[in-house]
């Protein structure tokens, strides 16, 4: 697959470093401090949407001939968002309130050019079974969830014990919706077999 200019990546995710290179992309990463705050008044995808375009907006002085990507996944129990826990008791409360129940996770994208500005999302939901307090204690405790939103990783320990399904894309959930950006990449122009 050829990208027809050289992509970045804005993002320090290990995650979507390694969805992207599943992708067979090439790409360099380039990060900025970014403060991630957001009108009140947006609800669920369009904060992730908002986010993810504020994110690129930074990057709009310093882009020659490339295409910018970046990318905010948030995690929504009915309209209330999820952020990264700060600490042990804000995790161990979000998983509590995560558990038994379902959840959708909503990843918005941006792609950037200095002549276009394409913005999508995608929303999965994910159901988790009753976990019981050993299990929080034991996941926060191993894993130290406080990067990720909802505290929690799909791909880790709970995730395989605890979650059992979801609806919609699993990459999402890991944080970058691969299958919607292939395709918006080949849409744009940007991508040919």
């Amino acid at each position: 697959m050829n990208l027809s200019r050289p992509l970045l990546l804005a993002s320090n995710s290990p995650r979507r470093k390694e969805l992207l290179t599943g992708l067979g992309l090439k790409f360099d990463v380039h990060v900025k401090d970014v403060e991630e705050d957001f009108p009140s008044e947006l609800k669920r995808e369009e904060i992730a949407e908002f986010l993810a375009s504020h994110k690129a907006d930074q990057y709009f002085e310093d882009l020659a001939d490339h295409i910018l990507l970046t990318a905010d996944t948030i995690v929504c129990l009915g309209d209330k968002v999820l952020n990264k826990p700060s600490n042990y008791q804000e995790a161990y409360e979000m998983l509590r309130a995560l558990s038994g129940t379902s959840h959708e996770v909503i990843t918005g994208v941006c792609i950037l050019t200095r002549d276009i500005k394409d913005i999508f999302h995608d929303i999965t939901k994910v159901h988790f079974k009753q976990l019981s307090h050993e299990e929080i204690d034991y996941y926060i405790n191993t894993y130290k969830p406080y990067d990720k939103a909802g505290a929690y990783g799909i791909q880790e320990w709970i995730g395989k014990i605890g979650i059992e399904r979801i609806e919609g894309s699993y990459f999402n959930v890991v944080g970058l919706p691969v299958q919607k950006l292939y395709q918006q990449l080949v849409s744009l122009g940007f991508l040919k077999m």
